[in-house]
């Protein structure tokens, strides 16, 4: 009891390890990668039970503490469908021995404890995903505005003083101009593959 309450303090009890390139194919989550879409490996962390995969496309937690015995559970997070928030990287304290990162991906947080001594490793992750927070929350704002400004012509056009007929055909031109407009928006603001930040960030 001792030796456990001693490893909860110093944070031993389930300490990542950061997995190098080399040694991806001996992980679980490498398994799961969707090749057939170019997605890549672009961080792993290992811990005793889990496994913390981020690609270009998705966050994939291997998860073996809440699977019955040797099982694992599978999650993944597209970061299309699942806004990065709140991302914080804890340094550790003088006797501890290993620092935290910690993120929301939807309605999930996760807090990932990671060897000290892989701290610089762990802060290129930290600016990656802080940086697709950010990119993503500015992106949301404009496609709103997107959003806005399509509303704000339809009602214009409401209010003009058009016959039937002109109305009609003015609202037909109106929505078939927006959705090209909406869907040209969207593959601008809503991006899916976050590679090109990865690269930057973590492969310099």
């Amino acid at each position: 009891m001792l030796k456990k309450f001693a490893s909860d303090v110093l944070g031993l009890s389930d300490i990542g390890k950061i997995i190098g390139p080399e040694d991806y194919d001996k992980t679980d989550a490498d398994d799961y990668i969707r090749n057939e879409e170019n997605e890549k490996i672009y961080f792993l962390i290992k811990t005793k039970v889990d496994e913390y995969c981020f690609t270009n496309i998705a966050f994939i937690h291997v998860d073996g503490e809440k699977a019955i015995s040797s099982k694992r559970l599978l999650k993944r997070y597209s970061y299309s469908q699942n806004q990065i928030t709140d991302v914080f990287l804890e340094t550790a304290g003088k006797v501890d021995l290993d620092v935290e990162i910690k993120f929301s991906l939807g309605n999930q947080s996760f807090s990932i404890d990671v060897d000290k001594k892989q701290l610089a490793q762990l802060i290129d992750l930290y600016k990656a995903l802080s940086y697709i927070s950010e990119k993503v929350h500015d992106n949301n704002i404009l496609l709103e505005l997107a959003n806005g400004s399509l509303d704000k012509a339809v009602t214009v056009l409401h209010n003009a003083r058009l016959s039937d007929i002109q109305l009609a055909d003015q609202y037909k031109q109106l929505t078939e101009f927006g959705f090209s407009w909406l869907t040209a928006a969207r593959d601008q603001y809503k991006i899916k593959d976050f590679g090109d930040v990865f690269e930057k960030y973590i492969n310099n």
